[in-house]
């Protein structure tokens, strides 16, 4: 599905609409605009310190200059005495609009989460998952965090059911034969953290409605390098942490929960400030309702149902410069210039002796191969200057915006 950037902003709230339409103007504001810099790659964009390679933004995803400056700022104000102490530091724009932009939701359907886990579990949690007759489908690509907790329910007594991964793919048929009137979630990570296959969410999904259930995606490693369209697929949840491939950090992320579910299907988990629409604290001696210590409207959006306290506001700086810039590039065009490197990977890896791991045909940032020997892997690589992921068995690499032709050589010549 192709969307234009302004075509993407139709049918989203005005918030949405006026912080996405106007990030532009928005940016060449800041302090420290990002720099001007055509095409790809965008190694201009970032520091990339001289004879480094980094070619894991599966694991952690470094921050465009432009928006580790804004946070930076935002860390300044923080400490400093007689300012605003952080309280009043707000990003140029809205994170939540832009992030709704990036993925075709509202920012009423958008909270805030300090990681991907917490709105996994909250999801769970939200539908009685836990109390339920019914059944979880899941897949072995599924974030291991994910399946740890669904494990340790399955203990409990949670019906449980789990398909198998063959030649490196989670097959639809497998899904089809686990599903049945009975379930009440699939859990699926858009993007599988191990080796980059990615599901035909709509597929999946369009499978669970039939048969009146929901659908979660992990979207932790998708979103932001793969297209990803909430309408176009019509999933039920998805959270993600923005520290990957959004280019923010640690502590700040996000849930996106259907709107037609808030307050039908999706039971309020928790109660907090950050619940309510409107609060007022009656304690003062002159307020004729001081019997009453406070009165609230509850709130209906998604923010109001998930939210329990203060956000990382330093990440939000951060991403309300990192996320604009992403729409700004475009993740297809993200995407088109990541695939020669890609595929040049899967060509090359196996005649150096490494099993292939990710499907031939895939177009995730993620490829991964099996291994033996970590410890001179890690050596090698370290002599380098070149950075992937280096598990006991596996090796995972994940190039960028900022990668090219280039680093692959030094990769190879690394591992050869």
């Amino acid at each position: 599905m192709s969307i234009d950037r302004r075509g993407l902003f139709r049918g989203l709230g005005s918030l949405a609409a006026s912080a996405a339409l106007t990030r532009v103007d928005e940016l060449a504001a800041l302090d420290t605009p990002p720099p001007v810099q055509s095409g790809f790659p965008r190694k201009a964009d970032f520091r990339i310190p001289a004879g480094q390679t980094y070619l894991s933004g599966a694991f952690t995803h470094p921050m465009p200059i432009a928006a580790a400056e804004a946070y930076h700022r935002a860390i300044d104000n923080r400490a400093t005495v007689g300012g605003s102490g952080g309280w009043n530091i707000r990003p140029k724009i809205d994170p939540r609009a832009a992030f709704a932009a990036l993925i075709n939701a509202k920012p009423s359907e958008i909270s805030y989460l300090p990681n991907t886990s917490t709105g996994e579990n909250l999801v769970v949690e939200c539908l009685g998952i836990r109390s339920s007759s019914g059944n979880v489908v899941t897949d072995a690509l599924h974030f291991e965090g994910a399946l740890i907790h669904l494990m340790e329910l399955e203990k409990e007594g949670l019906d449980l059911r789990v398909a198998p991964v063959r030649d490196g793919r989670i097959d639809l048929r497998d899904l089809e034969r686990l599903v049945d009137r009975k379930t009440r979630l699939v859990e699926v990570s858009l993007v599988s953290m191990y080796n980059g296959f990615q599901h035909d969410l709509k597929a999946v999904c369009d499978l669970a409605h039939a048969h009146g259930a929901y659908v979660y995606a992990d979207i932790i490693q998708g979103v932001g390098a793969v297209p990803f369209d909430v309408r176009a697929c019509n999933v039920d949840f998805a959270a993600t942490a923005s520290y990957k491939w959004l280019m923010g950090d640690f502590g700040l992320g996000f849930l996106y929960v259907r709107e037609d579910l808030l307050g039908r299907v999706v039971r309020r988990p928790h109660w907090s400030y950050e619940s309510a629409a409107e609060a007022e604290i009656h304690l003062s001696p002159t307020d004729p309702r001081s019997p009453t210590p406070v009165s609230w409207t509850p709130g209906a959006t998604a923010g109001h149902h998930f939210q329990l306290g203060t956000m990382a506001s330093a990440v939000g700086v951060a991403l309300g410069v990192s996320l604009p810039y992403l729409l700004d590039l475009g993740v297809a065009a993200i995407e088109r210039h990541r695939q020669p490197l890609i595929d040049r990977i899967q060509r090359e890896l196996p005649r150096l002796g490494f099993v292939p791991q990710t499907p031939l045909d895939s177009t995730s940032p993620i490829v991964t191969f099996a291994h033996r020997d970590p410890d001179g892997i890690g050596r090698k690589l370290q002599r380098a200057g070149v950075t992937i992921r280096v598990a006991p068995y596996w090796i995972r690499i994940a190039p960028s915006v900022f990668n090219d032709e280039a680093d692959i050589d030094r990769l190879l010549e690394a591992l050869s």
